[in-house]
């Protein structure tokens, strides 16, 4: 039997964490770099990513970065092809960047619909496709792992209405489904993190609007993410350890999708 701590170790690895300056993605790269991988984040604003290096070499994690908006086809490209350049194979691939919008169903902007799918699931599509081509699929291995959302496993209520989000995270869930069976010959995994209510930028109006205990209570374990929940998930996706994992959606929600709602 293979030793189960290096099995978990990514030293020699690399990674490219999009939406990686704040929030989730900036916590999924504090693991990473913690357990030896060389880290590329990337975000719209350089300003933002300057400050998550910062903050990433006070922990003693050294990482390099890209600002790219992952709303444009072009961006998307040069942001590939400046990563596979920087670290010159990208091993593992999060996929994080995303936007949320909250309106009635039968008000939804068009265009906020637009935006939503196209940054959180063509865009996933299109950064997957030109990694994949440029690194992973040549070198016969890769990790990619997509943020989806609880809101991707069921519908929404009265309370928060936010049909485009909670369609395009269920466009992300089936997605890496379907990349896993397309990718699996290459050596390469898909999986998928569906967190719960966690504190961010992007869940700041639902949690101030709703009321962090009321959220909690929704959940069996009775309390909402917090700044190291989705850490040993993403590791076992990005690791040896889950080398025989793929096509799979971690739902990392205190429970919150095991139980029916009262």
């Amino acid at each position: 039997m293979g030793s189960v701590k290096k099995a978990f170790d990514l030293e020699g690895k690399t990674a490219l964490v999009t939406g990686g300056s704040r929030g989730l993605g900036l916590q999924i790269a504090e693991a990473l770099g913690e357990q030896g991988a060389k880290i590329v984040l990337s975000s719209r604003k350089a300003a933002d990513l300057t400050k998550a290096q910062e903050h990433l070499a006070g922990l003693g994690i050294k990482c390099d970065w890209i600002a790219a908006d992952n709303g444009k086809d072009e961006d998307i490209k040069r942001l590939a092809d400046e990563a596979v350049a920087k670290l010159g194979k990208v091993h593992i691939l999060v996929n994080n960047a995303g936007a949320t919008w909250g309106a009635s169903t039968e008000d939804h902007p068009i265009e906020a619909w637009d935006k939503l799918m196209n940054l959180n699931i063509r865009s996933l599509f299109l950064l997957s496709q030109r990694i994949g081509k440029l690194s992973m699929i040549p070198n016969k291995y890769g990790r990619i792992i997509n943020i989806a959302s609880v809101a991707g496993l069921r519908g929404g209520t009265g309370e928060m209405q936010m049909i485009g989000y909670h369609t395009s995270k269920g466009a992300v869930v089936n997605f890496t489904r379907a990349l896993a069976g397309d990718w699996g010959r290459y050596g390469i995994t898909v999986n998928a993190l569906a967190p719960g209510f966690f504190p961010s930028k992007m869940t700041k109006g639902t949690l101030e609007a709703v009321g962090v205990e009321k959220l909690a209570a929704g959940a069996p374990l009775h309390r909402i993410g917090d700044q190291d929940d989705l850490k040993g998930a993403a590791i076992l996706f990005a690791s040896d350890a889950g080398k025989h994992i793929t096509g799979q959606i971690l739902a990392v929600d205190g429970g919150l999708t095991a139980v029916l709602p009262a």
